[in-house]
This record gives structure tokens, C-alpha cells and sequence, in this order.
């Protein structure tokens, strides 16, 4: 059994790559910290197999690029968990645009691409997984991360729709929305992040890992882990518009 993580280096990422060694999954994991690769291959290589795939997942060819690297070593992985992502908030500006088409390309772009090569050679063998991480701001459309919940929301649409499709053919494909997670991504003042994760706002990638792998072996389409899940994207809903304009003004 083979799994394929990208942004499998750091963060989530290795969590989700230490969680599926732990099932006795050897490890295909993509990335562009190429020290990072080393380090994680070299933790996760004493109970099983792992190959490392430095490559840059923010260009237009990249989806196509990493599927004939995979043909050609003769991999087709049973897991496949797109994982890879970026962040940040800001007010928009001309000069944003390059990271904007980068942050378009990673989440859009290459996820799609991903999932259709890899899930149509999964649906030719009849088997196969998809977890594709979408985020709790896909249901956020706020200012600050006005691409970020964007791009999160197209995953989250397109992940429950296709998943109808593979699944007559064995293939499932699940669709996770984490609220808050203890990762680098979001570049939180450890000071605060540690005290979110006591208080209970922010969890641990372990416990987001556990219960994304639980619903995708399980053949759930879409899963949103956690409280906050469910009261914050309605509590923001509630506020009025000329409420957030005042908000986003003082804190932009």
C-alpha cells in the first residue's frame, strides 16, 4: 500500500504522512522545502519505504508533471491526500498578484488536476482514496483572505460533486473543512497559538488527522471536524455588513 502526501514535509502534512506509516502505508511525499523532505524521510524511513518528490505544486504544469514523474517509477498510489497549501491576509493590491495566481494554481489548479489523473487511473484499478483539505473559510467569504476562502470554497464544491462520480468506479473521495489547526501556516505568535490549543479554539494536527483519515476510510464525502465548525461560520454570518466594514477597517 502506498500513499502520496503533498506538502507531506511539514505541518499537517507529516501528520497525515505519520498516521498512514502508522497503518503500515509506505510513503510517496511532495514538497518544495527540500530540507524539510530530508528530515521527514528520514524520521518516517525506519518502519517504512519513502520516496521524496521536491517540486514546486504552485505552477500550472505541476498536477501533470508530478503524475508522469509517478507513471514513469511505476507508482499509483492508494491514498492520495492533497494536502499542500498557502496563506495570508492582507487588503489586496496589484503588487499581491503573482502570489494570488501562485495561491490560485496550489489550491485550484493542481488539486483538480490531481484528483482527475490520479483518480482516473484509480477508477481503471477499481480502488482507491482522495482526501482533499479544504478549510472551515470556505464558508468565510470575509476581507483579509478573500482568495484563501475563495479557493477553499471551489475545493469544497468540487470535492462533493466529483465524489458522486468516482464512486461507482471504487473510489472515494472525501472533502475535509478544518476550523483551526496548530500549524505554521498561519504564522500565529506561538504564545497565542499554545494558548488556543489549551483553551480548545485551536486543535492539534493530530487530532484533525485522526478524524480526517477516520472519515475518509469510512467513504465520507465531506467531513468538518470540531465545534467551531459549526457556531463561528454562523456567528460571522449573523454580523452586518456595515459591522464587518468597520471591523475590517480597524484591524486591516
Amino acid at each position: 500500500m502506498v500513499a502520496l502526501i503533498t506538502g507531506g514535509s511539514s505541518g499537517m502534512g507529516l501528520e497525515y504522512a505519520r498516521a498512514l506509516a502508522g497503518r503500515g502505508y509506505d510513503l510517496v511525499l511532495v514538497s518544495n522545502r527540500e530540507e524539510e523532505l530530508s528530515s521527514a524521510s528520514a524520521e518516517l524511513s525506519a518502519t517504512v519505504s519513502v520516496r521524496t518528490r521536491f517540486q514546486d505544486l504552485a505552477v500550472p504544469d505541476a498536477a501533470d508533471a508530478l503524475f508522469a514523474w509517478c507513471r514513469d517509477e511505476g507508482i499509483l498510489p492508494d491514498v492520495l491526500i492533497n494536502n499542500a497549501g498557502m496563506f495570508f491576509f492582507k487588503e489586496l493590491q496589484p503588487e499581491d498578484l503573482e502570489r494570488v495566481q501562485a495561491m490560485l494554481n496550489l489550491h485550484i489548479l493542481t488539486v483538480t488536476r490531481m484528483t482527475l489523473l490520479f483518480g482516473w487511473a484509480m477508477k481503471e484499478r477499481g480502488s482507491g482514496y482522495i482526501l482533499n483539505v479544504s478549510s472551515m473559510a470556505a464558508r468565510l467569504p470575509e476581507p483579509g483572505i478573500t482568495i484563501y476562502s475563495a479557493t477553499k470554497a471551489y475545493l469544497r464544491s468540487f470535492g462533493r460533486s466529483y465524489s458522486f462520480e468516482l464512486k461507482p468506479y471504487g473510489v472515494g473521495l472525501t472533502t475535509v473543512c478544518p476550523a483551526a489547526i496548530a500549524t505554521p501556516l498561519y504564522r500565529l505568535n506561538p504564545k497565542w497559538m499554545r494558548l488556543g490549543v489549551r483553551v480548545g479554539l485551536i486543535r492539534t494536527p493530530q487530532w484533525l488527522v485522526r478524524r480526517a483519515l477516520r472519515a475518509m476510510f469510512r467513504g465520507r464525502r465531506l467531513v468538518s471536524p470540531g465545534l467551531m465548525n459549526i457556531w463561528l461560520p454562523a456567528l460571522i454570518a449573523a454580523l452586518p455588513g456595515p459591522l464587518i466594514a468597520q471591523l475590517w477597517k480597524k484591524f486591516k
